[in-house]
């Protein structure tokens, strides 16, 4: 079918904004005062259709409009981008792939005109079918989203099937999972779903970016990933990285949306054409919900199998994942979970398969937990029910079969050393696992449930950091780092690594931003919960590089072994003479020689970097290696709640949440990610999902995608740190920032089958359903 259309921003109306999105004279003013009168505006032509062939656009109207500077579309951009897989255009050339996809930009005086224009902006189009659920995809005879993708430029660790919609494809094959089955006293099988949910940070994507006359490109966005937006945007305009310069102040929320590149090459292609005018590019809160990045869907087959004693045999795994059009992470996320599908258990034989898979639905992206959330609300559910089917605590199950150090995990490694058994037996104590608590009145039941997790860095093979620390004059401390802080703290913990390994008082460190790009030191993005250990390791070696270039001054100075010397409170001092020597100025200007015979030292700058050597590949048919991942981290959720069986109504009662971080070098900020995760995970848990409806998303506000707030969440939540020394961790430390939010739906869905015996399969776990369940189980019983 053929349509002609006039488009515009698909759903939006940048005329009749409300209270909560309108552009205030105070913030156009701020504008002007950073960027001058100059500045320029820019809206999106979007596809109406889920999947359609572009077979015509015509702009000159838009062209003509008073006000209007320019129009782009995809002519502008003829190369490919991506951080993975390298399958989309910045603009639409030959067909759409989601509604929304971007087809042109209007470049005008303001938002308003601009907004108008686009609907002057005539695209034909030829419609084709949708692909709207993944295992269509998989089929045989589903259209092609891709067909090109065999041309893909793609990483050697990812797999994709050419002349599929499968853009990767990860095994798993250990032991002998067909002949295993016959060894099992018990054998469960489910089906597990997850619905895509959105981010919803409070910031929406906003990007300015200004080209000058030499073409130097200055780009200012909100962002988790300022280097791979440089190098991915460069790239993809056949430019040098020296071209593009990339600066991101603190980020408004962050959870995943706003890493990788969404809509920030939108609007560099769009100052292409006007050069010299900086142009701002602002979603509105519409535009946010299903024009950047979301959390995958997820369809879930696991089996499992037990002996009678309670030794899990055997596990065999499907994963279908709702990659939406494009897959900027989504291809690693189905390489993490794949090796990842065992769950924080030891299991002698496995088969896993994890297909990623394209469907013309909104783009999957990374989302707090990296793929993590999802499969565990299947994974901790069914072991649940296994423990059930063979009589046993299930706690105690999970202490039976939990991964600890030496074990052998889904891709034959093994463990490090992991204090996953300890978070199981303090969050259960914080609740009063075993004890049955009354409920609070005769028409409710309590009930409680825990879930485990693990979650390992998804990241390359050779992601790095850098970091430079420089001394002043009075010895306060400048940091120089290119992971951003998004709320989690990084600034925070960094200048406490770099005041503990120079030996000054933290008040003296200053970390520098915002991050720039042509003056930071590399980062490759704010991603994985890896800055504390990754960055943490480079902070630390820069550091200790500017310290040995202090204590070397000094022990020339002083004529002393440096090994005597050390730093302490912004002085040097002996142990051998016990003299001491402030660093004021000596940091800078260095120290004289004797007799007048000149100076010695010279400013201090400290430099370091780190990137792990160790991490292998893996078998593409086995999925088997030394060491596919840097580390895990670990925990476990408690959860003890109460369902009104009038309303169906779940409300949380306590929350236990210890999780194993290696060592908290802030520890009131270690407590606040797990309290932050577990109401988030809440949040996802209980009101969360995305209504897709023909490709089309139906609940695109707060009026209609429903989020966790204060009222909802009056819980107590404990948290608990558990310390085991992760070897290369500084200090041992590792990341906690997604963890928390990991095992939060599933420990909630066994609470409530704990209560009520109602076992719910499919997020999220609305009132609505327990009350239907309940009713059905009442009818049925009559």
């Amino acid at each position: 079918m053929t349509t002609k259309e006039s488009s515009g921003p698909v759903g939006t109306n940048v005329k009749r904004i409300d209270a909560q999105e309108k552009v205030t004279g105070e913030a156009l003013f701020a504008d002007d005062l950073q960027f001058g009168p100059g500045l320029l505006f820019g809206r999106i032509v979007r596809s109406p259709h889920p999947h359609a062939l572009i077979k015509r656009i015509d702009t000159s109207k838009a062209e003509a409009y008073p006000g209007v500077k320019a129009v782009v579309t995809g002519d502008d951009t003829p190369k490919q981008i991506g951080l993975y897989l390298k399958d989309r255009h910045i603009f639409c050339r030959d067909r759409v792939r989601y509604v929304g996809d971007p087809v042109a930009g209007v470049i005008a005086i303001s938002e308003e005109i601009a907004e108008e224009a686009t609907r002057l902006v005539e695209v034909e189009y030829e419609v084709l079918e949708a692909v709207l659920d993944p295992r269509r995809g998989m089929e045989a005879d589903a259209p092609l989203i891709h067909p090109d993708l065999a041309d893909y430029v793609v990483p050697d660790f990812i797999f994709p099937k050419a002349g599929t919609n499968i853009p990767n494809h990860f095994k798993i094959r250990k032991g002998d999972v067909e002949s295993a089955w016959a060894q099992c006293d018990a054998i469960v099988e489910h089906e597990f779903k997850v619905p895509h949910v959105q981010h919803v940070p409070i910031e929406t994507h906003i990007a300015i970016a200004k080209v000058d006359q030499r073409g130097q490109i200055t780009l200012w966005t909100s962002s988790q990933s300022p280097f791979a937006q440089r190098n991915l945007i460069a790239e993809s305009l056949g430019l040098s990285q020296s071209q593009v310069r990339v600066i991101s102040p603190y980020v408004g929320g962050g959870f995943g949306c706003k890493a990788g590149v969404t809509m920030e090459a939108l609007a560099v292609v769009m100052a292409q054409k006007v050069p010299g005018h900086p142009v701002k590019l602002r979603l509105t809160r519409e535009e946010e919900f299903f024009t950047t990045f979301v959390r995958q869907g997820l369809i879930a087959k696991t089996k499992i199998g037990a002996t009678n004693d309670g030794k899990i045999v055997a596990m065999r795994t499907e994963y279908y994942w709702d990659a939406g059009a494009y897959t900027e992470y989504g291809v690693n996320i189905t390489r993490a979970t794949g090796y990842s599908s065992t769950g924080p258990y030891e299991i002698p034989n496995v088969q896993a398969d994890s297909y990623c898979v394209y469907t013309n639905h909104p783009v999957g992206g990374a989302f707090r937990g990296f793929g993590m959330p999802e499969i565990h609300w299947g994974i901790e559910q069914i072991i649940d029910l296994l423990a059930e089917e063979i009589g046993m605590d299930k706690a105690e199950f999970r202490l039976k079969n939990c991964i600890r150090e030496g074990s052998v995990i889904a891709t034959g490694s093994k463990m490090h050393p992991v204090g996953l058994a300890e978070c199981i037996e303090k969050a259960a104590a914080a609740i009063d696992w075993g004890k049955d608590d009354p409920p609070s009145a005769l028409h409710k039941k309590r009930g409680k449930g825990m879930a485990i997790m693990w979650k390992a860095p998804a990241m390359p093979p050779n992601a790095g950091s850098s970091a430079w620390v420089r001394f002043n004059e009075d010895a306060t401390v400048t940091v120089g780092i290119g992971g951003q802080e998004i709320g989690q703290g990084t600034f925070t913990v960094m200048a406490q690594m770099a005041a503990e390994t120079l030996g000054v008082p933290m008040e003296w460190i200053r970390v520098q931003g915002p991050i720039d790009t042509r003056y930071s030191p590399y980062e490759w993005q704010t991603v994985a919960s890896r800055l504390t250990w990754s960055m943490g390791n480079a902070v630390v070696a820069a550091a200790a590089d500017a310290r040995r270039q202090v204590l070397e001054l000094v022990a020339e100075h002083w004529d002393e072994d440096i090994e005597n010397l050390d730093i302490r409170n912004g002085e040097v001092i002996s142990y051998q003479s016990e003299e001491t020597l402030p660093l004021k100025n000596m940091v800078v200007y260095g120290l004289p020689k004797p007799e007048d015979q000149g100076w010695r030292g010279g400013p201090i700058i400290g430099h370091g970097n780190f990137m792990p050597s160790y991490v292998t590949g893996l078998d593409p048919e086995t999925g088997q290696g030394p060491r596919s991942v840097v580390h895990y981290t670990t925990g476990c959720q408690a959860v003890d709640l109460e369902v009104d069986t009038i309303t169906g109504q779940i409300t949380i009662l306590r929350l236990a949440a210890a999780f194993d971080v290696g060592k908290a070098i802030n520890p009131d900020q270690v407590r606040a990610q797990m309290e932050g995760g577990a109401v988030q995970g809440a949040s996802v848990a209980l009101f969360e999902g995305l209504r897709l409806e023909g490709g089309k998303l139906m609940n695109h506000s707060f009026v209609d995608y429903r989020i966790a707030t204060a009222v909802d969440m009056p819980f107590e939540i404990i948290p608990i740190i558990v310390e085991v020394p992760q070897d290369d961790g500084p200090w041992g430390a590792r990341g906690i920032g997604e963890h928390s939010m990991v095992p939060t739906a599933p420990a909630i869905a066994n609470a409530v089958a704990n209560a009520t015996g109602v076992r719910i399969l499919d997020l999220p776990i609305t009132a609505e359903k327990v009350y239907l369940l309940l009713e059905n189980r009442l009818q049925a019983g009559s």
